[in-house]
């Protein structure tokens, strides 16, 4: 179990540190160019938020596993990721992406591990 978290932490906060760092230093437009046609929908304050988000969330699930300490941390990360997923399962269903809303299922249920795993600190 404890590898399996180690391993869930790992991926989850490297794919949103990465992926909130591409949508945070990126313009609307070459995240749209890039295929994140998503923006199309969005404001880009609101795109800055989400990737801000996206980034920090990832930050926080696996700092503690870096540190050895503070799965509180790691909880509150993958909370936050969960609900961001959640949120952009629906934006996908929404525009009829469904390859991207079942990519995004994938990391919702991870990020549900997680905080389960973490639960209660």
């Amino acid at each position: 179990m404890e590898v399996a978290l180690w391993i869930a932490q790992g991926l989850l906060g490297l794919i949103f540190i990465i992926t909130g760092s591409f949508k945070f230093f990126q313009s609307r437009e070459k995240i749209i160019a890039s295929g994140g046609t998503w923006a199309e929908d969005f404001n880009p304050r609101i795109i800055k938020l989400i990737a801000g988000a996206e980034l920090i969330s990832g930050l926080w699930v696996i700092v503690p596993r870096l540190l050895g300490h503070g799965l509180n941390l790691a909880f509150a990360g993958a909370a936050v990721i969960a609900v961001i997923m959640t949120g952009s399962i629906f934006i996908h269903i929404r525009r009829k992406e469904l390859k991207h809303a079942s990519i995004n299922v994938v990391f919702l249920l991870i990020a549900l591990f997680v905080v389960s795993a973490c639960w209660p600190f």
